[in-house]
């Protein structure tokens, strides 16, 4: 049996999800996503990955502005869905939208719950220096993230796990546990687990955040730096100018914080040092550091801020 889907996302993480719900033969009747917003350096209006992506599978797709209006609920429970499947949305459904489908809204989480809940637990487990994370199908409810949980996978963070490469690798896990809970759904054979633990939670990433303190240990700022990487990338003035930083490697060398200790780009820091590796000058493209250092001022003892 298939069941009949109403798939709500928006990102590029959700795009996976929505493909593998489509391959595995499941009626997709409606998607939801974001309405199309302006973006680049044209600010022309772009309609979201997922909306791209369902127009080429000739989907029917909705851009609400909000669930908030009951016309926008009525036209949901119209639909007579089995099922919504949820992946980063973007928007707060309302107890009446979460029960207008037979089975109500599951929702795909990339972290493992009650641990970061909230809008950015990928790039905060990461900045956190933790060493798991994972993806996991929660039945929603009323709360952030608080419903309980169905099917859930665990994956180790790499040392060198950028916040694009780990959410490139859960959008995929992720994506592959659809066919196995929607089956198992059908069976009646899910076994919803309450969430267990101290919950935490992974609030917006602010600008404030990613200007680079080298006061702090080298271990925290690599944290900080892949986590975020590539948006909004971690950053400090060189020259003058905005500099981000993609990717480093912390070494064992000690000075000043913020100096140059050679010519291939290790920076002291608090504890230790960071061999700086991939960066981003101020309206250029993502360099290698050792690029970058052949055509800008970062002689040895110079402190950088």
């Amino acid at each position: 049996m298939t069941l009949s889907v109403v798939f709500m996302g928006t990102p590029e993480f959700a795009v996976p999800s929505l493909a593998e719900l489509l391959a595995s033969g499941h009626q997709v009747l409606r998607v939801y996503t974001q309405p199309p917003r302006r973006a680049g350096r044209g600010k022309h209006l772009t309609k979201s990955p997922v909306h791209q992506f369902a127009e080429i599978m000739g989907l029917d797709v909705h851009t609400p502005e909000s669930f908030r209006k009951p016309s926008v609920i009525d036209d949901l429970e119209a639909l007579g869905a089995d099922v919504a499947c949820v992946v980063a949305y973007g928007q707060i459904l309302p107890q009446r939208a979460l029960e207008a489908t037979k089975y109500g809204c599951l929702n795909l989480h990339a972290s493992l719950l009650p641990r970061w809940r909230g809008a950015a637990p990928v790039q905060r487990a990461i900045m956190a220096g933790d060493a798991q994370t994972g993806v996991q199908i929660q039945q929603m409810e009323k709360g952030l993230d608080t419903g309980d949980i169905l099917l859930s996978e665990t994956v180790d963070i790499r040392a060198d796990d950028t916040a694009g490469a780990l959410f490139e690798r859960l959008s995929g896990i992720g994506a592959g546990m659809w066919p196995r809970c929607l089956a198992a759904l059908e069976r009646g054979s899910l076994t919803p687990q309450p969430q267990v633990g101290e919950a935490t939670y992974a609030h917006k990433i602010d600008k404030s955040e990613a200007r680079i303190d080298w006061t702090k240990p080298a271990t925290d700022l690599d944290c900080l730096i892949r986590g975020l990487s590539p948006f909004p990338g971690a950053w400090c003035e060189i020259d003058g100018k905005r500099v981000k930083v993609h990717l480093a490697k912390v070494e064992a060398a000690s000075g000043a914080p913020g100096e140059v200790l050679d010519d291939a780009l290790l920076i002291a820091c608090g504890e230790d040092s960071l061999r700086l590796i991939n960066v981003q000058p101020a309206g250029k493209s993502q360099m290698s550091a050792e690029d970058f250092a052949r055509g800008a001022d970062v002689a040895v003892g110079k402190l950088l801020i």
